[in-house]
């Protein structure tokens, strides 16, 4: 724009000189962040908290009185692993907000989107096979009468209560991954939907 101004005065000798814009063509300014982007942002932020802290939490299986606490092995790996994979498209979540709009931004919020998806499989395998680890001789020896998906004198506790929430809440965060960039191809969601 500024380069079309100086030639204008150069050709004409004043800025009046042949620029008249039509009404409504104004340059339009452009926006720093998406109402969609910073919510996927906040939402993938709380989520990575909610479920770095069930899955750090003790409370998995509860019995008066306590139990030695512990994870199966198999579960620690599917949940730490999806934790991290959370974390990490969060912070590509928080980048893509600060991008200009255009290829890259898009780039970035679906490669996010990507790995929240597989963050989420990873997670909900990993929060499927726990209960596996029930039939353990370590939990029989502790909860008597437990079996997979029972767990006998003890109780599922809030720390994998938790993660299943988190879990649930984070399905969502690829659907807004989509919608985060500044610019969309079509000018409606609806039409992309359906």
């Amino acid at each position: 724009m500024h380069s079309l101004l100086e030639r204008q005065k150069k050709a004409g000798g004043g800025v009046d000189a042949g620029l008249e814009l039509p009404a409504g063509s104004l340059p339009q300014p452009q926006r720093m962040f998406s109402c969609v982007g910073c919510f996927w942002v906040l939402l993938s932020s709380c989520l990575v908290a909610v479920c770095s802290f069930s899955f750090l939490s003790p409370a998995w299986i509860v019995k008066e009185p306590p139990l030695p606490q512990a994870q199966d092995e198999t579960s620690a790996v599917l949940c730490s692993g999806g934790c991290a994979l959370l974390a990490i498209s969060s912070l590509l979540a928080i980048i893509a907000v600060f991008l200009p709009s255009g290829l890259c931004e898009r780039r970035v919020c679906t490669l996010a989107g990507y790995m929240q998806t597989a963050a989420v499989f990873i997670m909900a395998s990993g929060l499927l096979v726990y209960p596996f680890g029930l039939n353990s001789a370590t939990v029989k020896k502790f909860c008597e009468n437990s079996a997979i998906y029972y767990a006998g004198d003890c109780q599922i506790g809030w720390g994998y209560m938790l993660a299943i929430v988190g879990v649930m809440l984070s399905v969502f965060l690829p659907f807004f991954a989509k919608y985060a960039p500044k610019e969309h191809i079509s000018p409606t969601p609806i039409p992309t939907i359906l």
